[in-house]
């Protein structure tokens, strides 16, 4: 059995998450245990466990208070009702996959199991994990069960994406959040396990662990064992070693490859690690924390401060590799962001220090009057002014009127290489506000709007709007809009001239069409 599975939270109180213990506690104190929860949170954070706990304390048997504690609000997991629900025999406490079980004749069948009185247990207690994956017409015919359920049932809904839960679901249940776990209760859970196991580790271990995994118990968890499998001591530079394979990618190393300017090595420590299989977001974790260290010591609260990088400097690699930190999980290829981030870094600082890395920049170029350049050179000139007028846009969109045309198809054109099908997608859209905080996307189809209202197509465009835009803070909304009406020479035209704004879908021949379709709808 794996450490996850057998250190899982059986009574409240072992619950890691201080606000769901509290929050469940107070509602099971109470004697008043609403019908319908939702639990909401990030994976790993212990929904489903807490819902068990739930259904054994609304079906626990014993009237130990030794057992169950004052007002009888934990579980005794001793008797039938307690081990049948911890072992997954209960027939009345039933779990249901919403992402396999999402449509409307599943939910018909729960319907009508629910009439039927329990066959043991006091309550009937419905588990629906990822209860956002039901489907419209599903949660539809849910909704009226969660208004009048009987008096024997409690539903449980559980989702790391309430804000897909229909509106009347949302309203019509208690929830509770689970927030992303701080360190300090990963660190409770994982020293749980380490006195279960009889191991010794140090704090500044475990806190190393947490640190590393995003939050999740589970994964903190599952970091644990692999250590304890592969026979790694809990020592601090043994953990890290294993961490981050330092052998491999020293973040201080990397760090001082950014200060001297070595964009050459720079990119040769990301591909050597990358070859090496380390996690490019754990890396990633490593640099921030670094230079979260090379911070504090700048500004005089801990530390020596020992580098030659300003306050700003500093503050704004912090930014760049944050940014990639957050993108890796939408990134084609896992480094890219990484390595965006190092080239602006580089670009910003006026370029490479590296004599073999030489940048190609127009203003180097020296040219006789206009009219005593050949046809070469005027084009050269003119696709100088050009890219300048387009940096000039992308750097400093004031778009009171919406996004000009060059810039959203230099969006697109962005887009394209990362996911043909948002590039797709997008082709029925077009810009038709802009607040300089929020883009509204005007969309022809309600199908499209609703895959570009989800990630990964909302996480590309968002991205790849703030990085032509050169800020980190816009945000996409999507409105349906009547798609426009065009004749069949202005279709054509349009196939052959991309830089007009009113960019519409093109005729089925279209191969980025029928490949987007394809990864869209399977082939």
């Amino acid at each position: 059995m794996t450490l996850y599975l057998k250190y899982r939270s059986k009574v409240i109180d072992e619950l890691d998450l201080e606000g769901v213990r509290l929050a469940l506690a107070n509602i099971i104190k109470s004697g008043e245990i609403p019908h319908a929860l939702l639990f909401s949170g990030p994976k790993g954070s212990g929904k489903t466990s807490a819902a068990r706990i739930v259904a054994r304390v609304v079906n626990c048997e014993s009237t130990s208070l030794k057992l169950r504690g004052p007002g009888k609000f934990e579980p005794c997991n001793q008797c039938d009702q307690c081990i049948s629900i911890t072992k997954g025999s209960n027939i009345d406490v039933i779990e249901i996959d919403a992402a396999s079980h999402r449509g409307i004749d599943d939910i018909r069948a729960l319907r009508d199991a629910v009439k039927l009185a329990p066959s043991s247990s006091k309550k009937k207690v419905y588990i629906i994990d990822e209860a956002h994956m039901l489907t419209t017409e599903a949660s539809n015919a849910l909704l009226k069960t969660l208004e009048e359920p009987p008096e024997h049932v409690i539903f449980i809904l559980a989702t790391t994406n309430p804000e897909k839960l229909i509106e009347t679901i949302r309203s019509r249940t208690v929830n509770i959040a689970f927030t992303k776990a701080r360190e300090d209760e990963i660190v409770r859970s994982l020293s749980r396990i380490i006195s279960g196991e009889k191991l010794k580790a140090d704090k500044d271990i475990l806190y190393m662990i947490a640190s590393a995994s995003d939050g999740s118990f589970r994964d903190a968890i599952k970091i644990l064992e692999d250590l304890i499998v592969g026979s790694v001591k809990l020592e601090k530079d043994k953990v890290e070693e294993h961490l981050f394979n330092k052998g491999v990618f020293d973040p201080d190393k990397f760090i001082g490859i950014l200060i001297k300017g070595d964009e050459k090595s720079a990119y040769r420590e990301i591909e050597k690690a990358v070859e090496a299989g380390l996690s490019i977001k754990n890396i990633t974790a490593s640099v921030l924390e670094k230079l979260r260290t090379l911070l504090l010591a700048k500004v005089g609260i801990s530390g020596t401060d020992k580098n030659d990088l300003s306050k700003n400097e500093l503050l704004g690699l912090i930014g760049l590799i944050s940014r990639s930190y957050s993108e890796v999980g939408y990134a084609v290829l896992e480094q890219i962001p990484l390595e965006l981030a190092v080239s602006e870094w580089f670009e910003k600082r006026g370029g490479s220090k590296d004599p073999a890395i030489k940048e190609d920049k127009g203003e180097d170029k020296k040219y006789s009057k206009p009219q005593d350049l050949d046809d070469s050179s005027k084009k050269v000139v003119t696709d100088n002014k050009k890219n300048d007028e387009e940096k000039s846009m992308s750097n400093g969109v004031s778009m009171e009127n919406g996004f000009s045309d060059a810039v959203w198809t230099r969006i697109l054109t962005e887009i394209k290489p990362n996911n043909t099908s948002t590039e797709a997608l997008l082709r029925a859209a077009k810009p038709i506000d802009f607040d300089g905080k929020t883009l509204v996307l005007g969309v022809y189809y309600k199908f499209h709007k609703e895959r570009l209202e989800t990630n990964p197509h909302r996480g590309i465009l968002e991205s790849v709007v703030n990085s032509v835009t050169g800020t980190d803070s816009i945000r996409i909304t999507c409105t349906l809009i009547d798609p426009p009406i065009k004749s069949q020479v202005q279709e054509k035209e349009k196939v052959h001239d991309p830089g007009k704004s009113d960019i519409i879908l093109t005729e089925g021949e279209d191969a980025d069409i029928i490949k987007a379709a394809k990864e869209i709808f399977g082939s």
